[in-house]
């Protein structure tokens, strides 16, 4: 085990070598670029893209394009690259991680990636982890590549399409990684291609990336349509499972949040609705309904995940504490927690498109990050995206202290210990700032301090804006700042005047996160470039994280605990305890994640067809020869589904044919029954198959038709992929009942679904035949009877 972090670190000793290299030749470079005037700077651009147009690698352009992007930024931003920049710079431009501790200025690192990849002429995007972030980047580096000529475009939430479309045709566009994917969605539920924003795909940097590639990985973007729910069945399914018993009627999995049924449930539910099988596949709705019902009231709380306001769920960001507006639960989930509060039934969202954060990633040709906790999410990383992680050395030796963390026997002695420690920090004017891992936690937090009489900000901010301000002051003399470790996220906490030699700022962890990098950038928020600082966690065997992860191993270890007066727990195994529940906490995440991404690997590959058939369609891209292939594999389709060859001719479905065929051909054929071959029913249709598409031919030039079957395609492409969608979710749903069989639940997912959707599409391609055929004979109807 141990030679494989050796070979890990040995690597990014040799990558930073070479990447030193590098540095030497832009620096020796400087003096040229200096003595230019910014006509010629700025002409430099001009040079460089003509240089790469000719055939020149990225690799040897980098050094003159990293001193022209470092003296810009001197003259316009008053801001020269340390060396340590350049090298992060470096690692994105390859398309790699730079991991960078809070305060390196990664801001400026990315303005050089940026600009290299931009002079290829295919557009980059540069993406943040909020709005308020990418206006800010939009500005502030915006300037460095607008001087050097190149166009900067921002991408933000409810842009009209003529902005979004300059924003994307940008050389440069700044954004949040959401919208992106939105974006994406949108353009793929365009009726006009006209109303598409985005380009192809070149090359993305991502700052903040674990936030963005991991955190939010867990919830797949979702473009939803308004549908009436059934409200009645909404309140019978509430009322049914407010009455059903975790163990006996149901399962659920703390770890996982996963909810299933037991078979005493599935009988209570078959016998309320009065039905046999709740499996039956016309039971699916129900199924449905019940486990969403169910799933209301043992995942979401009251207050915790969501507030009733005005007769309405709003739900709350656990992270930020903030109130999510506009956001719902798709899927019935949201009507289920309305039914379980009594509320008044809203439509539900049914997904129209959706995505998961990783497979729209994945579709970037290149992709490059940047964070200041990533290595130990490394693995993840090279598997999921094919990016390395490289530490990239601090421009000044780190001087923060990390402290070892103190856990005390309950939640109470820990809020006690930690409400001292802060008010003996304060006593010296030493800033702290305490980090809990929900508003709730926060709010908990305060009502200690409150007792101790010590003033605060809590950060509790309705708006970005505001919480960026209140993390920015952090640092200031006496400051006592509590907030969730994840708020104003990419803002740096700048010690005031005084605090360095109080030992700067003094980060307090009143919780351990469930992953070891959220920890990592809640201590990174002190000792920024240098500075002094010190960073501990208080914690207690009755955290969250214990009880949910570690039962078993916490009741062995409650059995030998020794405290002090003070509630202290002394032995020395306990952090071995913590460590050990954050890897198993991870492990369990990153399994989900992986399942995941597994379950939609199966969408992505039939989203693709899809798409790809929507985008020929959008640019008219020979219509009729779409559609005499769709009539041709129509036919082949519906002679072999009805007459298999390895099915016996009498139990053959002549008649299904027959109706089917019917309907599109000029004129009936009636097959006979005595034929006991598939490929002799197949010849049987060659020469009126063919008549038909020479029919469909003769319409060429006809521009109704022309108009016509477009509309008819994308609206028979979008029912489907929307009734397609809703129904892998319902088998997603119930996979995980067939494991009792010995049957692996992915690879029954995997056939079904590939079934499922070999279905729908041979009956979208019928359906949109069918249609424009018909519309076809009326036409001629018309023509022969005003001869």
């Amino acid at each position: 085990m141990l030679s494989i972090f050796k070979r890990s670190t040995h690597t990014s000793e040799r990558q930073l070598r070479k990447y030193r290299k590098v540095v030497q030749q832009i620096n020796k470079l400087e003096p040229t670029y200096e003595a230019m005037s910014d006509e010629q700077l700025t002409n430099m651009t001009a040079v460089l893209k003509e240089r790469i147009q000719s055939g020149e690698k990225i690799q040897t352009i980098i050094p003159d394009a990293f001193a022209v992007v470092r003296e810009a930024s001197k003259r316009i931003l008053g801001m020269r690259h340390f060396d340590v920049q350049l090298i992060g710079g470096i690692v994105l431009t390859e398309g790699n991680i730079a991991e960078m501790p809070t305060g390196e200025g990664k801001t400026l690192v990315a303005s050089l990636p940026s600009y290299v990849r931009a002079l290829e002429g295919k557009g980059v995007h540069v993406i943040t982890v909020n709005d308020y972030l990418a206006k800010r980047d939009y500005e502030l580096i915006g300037q460095i590549h607008r001087f050097l000529g190149l166009t900067v475009g921002l991408n933000v939430p409810m842009m009209q399409s003529p902005e979004k479309q300059a924003a994307y045709q940008a050389d440069i566009t700044y954004g949040v990684g959401t919208e992106f994917g939105f974006d994406y969605l949108r353009d793929n539920m365009a009726q006009q291609i006209d109303q598409k924003v985005q380009r192809p795909y070149h090359f993305a940097i991502i700052d903040e990336v674990d936030s963005v590639l991991v955190d939010e990985a867990k919830t797949p973007l979702i473009v939803a349509g308004k549908t009436q729910a059934d409200e009645d069945l909404h309140f019978i399914a509430a009322r049914l499972a407010k009455r059903f018993k975790q163990g006996i009627d149901f399962d659920y999995d703390d770890e996982t949040k996963a909810t299933s049924l037991t078979e005493t449930g599935i009988e209570k539910v078959e016998k309320a609705f009065g039905i046999d099988n709740l499996y039956d596949l016309e039971h699916q709705t129900l199924y449905h309904y019940m486990i969403q019902a169910v799933r209301a009231f043992v995942i979401f709380k009251r207050d915790v995940d969501y507030i009733v306001k005005e007769q309405k769920v709003e739900l709350v960001d656990m992270f930020t504490g903030r109130i999510m507006e506009g956001r719902t639960l798709s899927d019935g989930l949201h009507q289920a927690i309305e039914a379980k509060e009594g509320l008044p039934i809203t439509e539900e969202n049914k997904a129209q498109a959706q995505v998961t954060i990783q497979n729209y990633f994945r579709m970037y040709p290149k992709l490059s990050g940047m964070t200041g906790t990533a290595k130990t999410q490394e693995k993840e990383f090279r598997e999921v995206y094919g990016m390395d992680v490289i530490q990239v050395p601090t421009n000044r030796p780190r001087a923060r202290i990390d402290s070892p963390d103190l856990v005390f026997d309950t939640i109470e002695h820990k809020y006690e210990a930690m409400a001292k420690e802060v008010a003996k920090r304060h006593q010296t004017g030493q800033p702290v700032l305490v980090g809990t891992t929900s508003i709730l936690q926060s709010e908990k937090v305060v009502e200690y301090l409150d007792q101790h009489k010590l003033s605060y900000n809590l950060l509790n901010a309705k708006s970005v804006e505001q919480e960026v301000e209140l993390i920015s002051q952090a640092g200031q003399l006496g400051q006592i700042t509590v907030a969730t470790n994840m708020a104003g996220r990419g803002t740096d906490i700048v010690l005031g005047e005084g605090v360095e030699d109080r030992g700067g700022l003094f980060v307090l962890g009143t919780e351990k996160h469930e992953s070891r990098r959220v920890d990592n950038q809640l201590r990174g928020r002190s000792g920024r470039q240098g500075d002094h600082g010190e960073s501990q966690f208080f914690l207690s065997l009755e955290d969250d994280m214990f009880k949910r992860f570690a039962k078993e191993e916490l009741e062995k270890f409650l059995k030998k605990v020794t405290t002090d007066d003070k509630g202290l727990v002394l032995n020395s195994e306990v952090s071995e305890l913590t460590e050990r529940t954050q890897r198993i906490v991870e492990g369990a995440h990153y399994s989900m994640r992986e399942y995941n991404l597994k379950l939609d690997d199966v969408i992505n590959d039939q989203r693709e067809v899809i798409y790809s058939l929507r985008d020929r369609v959008l640019e008219r891209e020979a219509i009729l020869e779409q559609l005499t292939t769709m009539l041709s594999e129509t036919v082949e389709f519906v002679v072999f589904d009805s007459c298999p060859p390895e099915d016996i001719a009498d139990n053959w479905d002549f008649e299904r044919i027959e109706q089917t065929m019917n309907g599109l051909l000029l004129a009936p054929v009636t097959i006979p029954r005595t034929l006991d071959k598939t490929t002799d029913i197949l010849k049987l249709y060659e020469i009126p198959l063919a008549d038909l598409l020479d029919y469909v031919e003769s319409f060429a030039d006809n521009e109704q038709v022309n108009q016509l079957i477009p509309q008819v395609m994308l609206s028979y492409i979008d029912s489907m992929w929307i009734k397609h969608l809703e129904v892998m979710t319902r088998l997603k749903e119930g996979i995980g009942l067939r494991s009792y069989g010995q049957e692996d639940p992915m690879r029954i997912y995997q056939r079904e679904g590939l079934e499922l959707f070999g279905r729908h599409y041979q009956k979208l391609r019928r359906n949109i035949a069918s249609e424009v055929i018909g519309f076809m004979k009326r036409i001629m109807e018309q023509r022969e009877a005003l001869q």
